[in-house]
């Protein structure tokens, strides 16, 4: 396609006019598409109806130790649930607590765990601090943000590239400033650019040295297994390697769960940390809970068995929404390549990816979207206090709608791209 901001004003208003009839004929379609969020597709869950299977009124509920997963107990986890999250994440058991069904309440509680109690190796809790600031790279996971700003902290902005956050900037704020308490990480297939963080990246967290005694790094490796294709996927440095090297274990808290991989409602959630980490979780969570569902635990570790096993069934899903990516790929390829009006990401797992349209442009967009009957996520969502500083980027959720409906979404946003920016153009 030619280039929009090449053409003159009488050839951008013709083609304004073009648009606009186009943009009216799909609006007349009464369309009711969603893609706001990354949700799994039925197909996808149901390729894990059989794990309800795995326990039911005539199975043993007895645990390898013999612990009845009907009752009270073990705080942390079951034991074969717990070697299983390690297995999974490539740590020691010891180093894993299992949860409910979410990783997201249990980063939220984490961090109001290190408000109001503190962390190991902390003077004071974080609450009796004063000022907190907290880093986010952006394009970021909208709802960490929204935990930071919930609980009162200020969020520093810190740019994304393809190997990661900039860790110039990293460096240097932590070192200077005892008053940023954490950064927000998702190291693999970030949300929602699709970015894995490079070996040297994850070297680098683990050798920072931050000025607060009670920093920590919040790793949300929720897309970990997430490959688009599973014999050609780009690895992820174990972040716990890197910081045994450099003495750092203390550093990291690393999440993940099966909400993507058994059921988003009712998976099973886990945090890894150092061992010292650990048992100070588990000490304060000891007045908070007496722990997870041990019944949901032992139906995905019979289910899943072990991390060869979980590969095999994360190769089938990744057969059912590849395809989803590939054709937004293509439509956008096809409808706005060459327009010099968006930019999107072409990431290799996860569940999002990532498009820059014009300054100025990204409410107007997600405007006519909505106005033509197709949901996205709010422009700015991306960003902390929904606030996108150059109002250009937009999160794209192909994971849930059927093929056939993301060729009509797609379509829709690509048309809605173009009025957008012929708007922009022809203002200016």
């Amino acid at each position: 396609m030619q280039s929009l901001q090449e053409m003159g004003a009488e050839e951008l208003a013709s083609l304004k006019r073009q648009l606009q009839e186009e943009y009216q004929a799909q609006k007349a379609k009464g369309l009711k598409l969603d893609m706001s969020r990354g949700k799994p597709a039925p197909d996808l869950l149901d390729r894990s109806m059989a794990l309800l299977d795995t326990v039911n009124a005539k199975s043993d509920l007895c645990a390898a130790d013999g612990t009845d997963t009907r009752n009270y107990g073990l705080l942390d986890g079951l034991g074969e649930a717990k070697a299983f999250f390690a297995d999974l994440l490539e740590v020691k058991p010891e180093q894993v607590i299992v949860g409910g069904n979410s990783s997201l309440n249990m980063m939220y509680d984490s961090i109001v765990r290190a408000l109001l109690l503190g962390v190991y190796g902390g003077s004071k809790p974080w609450g009796q601090q004063g000022k907190l600031r907290f880093l986010c790279p952006v394009p970021g996971y909208d709802r960490h943000f929204a935990i930071t700003e919930q609980l009162g902290f200020e969020m520093i902005n810190i740019d994304m590239d393809e190997n990661g956050p900039d860790m110039d900037t990293v460096e240097r704020l932590t070192a200077a400033d005892p008053s940023i308490k954490g950064i927000w990480c998702v190291p693999k297939y970030a949300n929602p650019n699709g970015v894995v963080y490079s070996d040297e990246t994850v070297r680098r967290f683990a050798r920072l040295r931050p000025a607060a005694d009670d920093f920590r790094i919040f790793w949300d490796n929720a897309y970990g297994l997430h490959d688009f294709d599973p014999h050609n996927a780009p690895p992820l440095l174990n972040i716990f390697d890197a910081c045994r090297e450099e003495g750092t274990l203390d550093l990291v808290y690393e999440f993940a769960s099966t909400s993507k991989i058994s059921f988003a409602g009712a998976g099973v959630a886990a945090m890894a940390a150092s061992e010292n980490n650990a048992a100070l979780l588990c000490r304060q969570m000891s007045i908070q809970t007496i722990g997870g569902d041990k019944v949901n635990q032992l139906r995905h570790v019979r289910f899943y068995r072990d991390r060869a096993h979980v590969l095999r069934h994360m190769a089938e899903l990744s057969g059912l929404i590849r395809p989803k990516f590939e054709l937004v790929g293509r439509i956008f390829a096809e409808e706005l390549e060459g327009a010099g009006i968006a930019s999107w990401t072409k990431p290799l797992g996860g569940y999002f990816l990532s498009v820059d349209v014009l300054d100025g442009c990204a409410k107007r967009v997600v405007e006519l979207c909505k106005e033509a009957g197709v949901t996205l996520t709010a422009a700015g969502a991306s960003y902390p206090y929904g606030r996108d500083p150059r109002d250009r980027n937009i999160r794209i959720a192909p994971s849930y709608p059927t093929l056939e409906e993301l060729e009509t979404a797609a379509g829709l946003f690509c048309l809605c791209v173009k009025l957008a920016a012929a708007e922009k153009l022809l203002a200016e």
